[in-house]
């Protein structure tokens, strides 16, 4: 994989969750059983019901939370908190792959569909704290999820990201789209690659993939 298919690029974006860390951590399972007890308080169903909305939310509007904002008019604020109110220690630091981080040049982001101030402990406990020139949560795109346009045309434009010279690394091919659309070089994070027009690379192995390029 050429490192000239990144030498143009000055601001490195990254997603969170199974990116930042491995999915066998599985930190997102704790998330996952909360926001299924928040949609059964808030919706005032029962567990198959709200794992069935949950999911159904995840597919229709890009997050579960932005199915129960445009469906259902819920509080975002409450939901953030609670359903981020987990336990981190089931994260380790990666020295790593912070030196890999470090290496490259230019600006480099966080972009997540949580919020900012759990994006900021998942880093910390990572060892990633201090790294990123900044850290953007659902709550910067005005709400609006990725992989909406809208959600990226507000955090870029927020952060001032070229995406002629960016790349984005992010393990949900669905939030790939926008990003080659509008001309950054794309990178999927996950086991196994995925097929298709708007993914340019693809690594389950991010520390390897970094190093690679620098």
């Amino acid at each position: 994989m050429p490192k000239s298919h990144f030498s143009h690029v000055t601001t490195w974006v990254f997603d969170l969750d199974n990116t930042l860390y491995p999915p066998h951590m599985r930190l997102f399972d704790q998330i996952e059983v909360r926001m299924t007890a928040y949609v059964m308080q808030a919706l005032k169903v029962d567990r198959a019901r709200a794992d069935y909305l949950r999911g159904h939310y995840w597919r229709t509007h890009g997050t579960t939370l932005a199915g129960l904002m445009r469906e259902h008019s819920v509080d975002p604020a409450p939901y953030l908190m609670e359903v981020h109110d987990i336990d981190f220690t089931v994260l380790s630091p990666d020295p790593d792959l912070r030196s890999a981080i470090t290496a490259l040049p230019g600006r480099k982001i966080v972009y997540t569909n949580g919020c900012a101030p759990y994006a900021e402990n998942v880093l910390a406990a990572r060892g990633l704290n201090g790294l990123f020139d900044a850290v953007y949560g659902v709550e910067h795109a005005d709400f609006h999820p990725k992989p909406d346009a809208a959600a990226f045309d507000t955090v870029f434009t927020k952060d001032g990201v070229l995406p002629t010279s960016a790349a984005m690394f992010e393990d949900d091919p669905r939030n790939l789209a926008v990003p080659h659309a509008l001309g950054m070089r794309t990178v999927h994070v996950a086991e196994a690659p995925l097929a298709q027009t708007h993914i340019h690379h693809h690594t389950a192995d991010l520390t390897s993939f970094l190093r690679a390029i620098t």
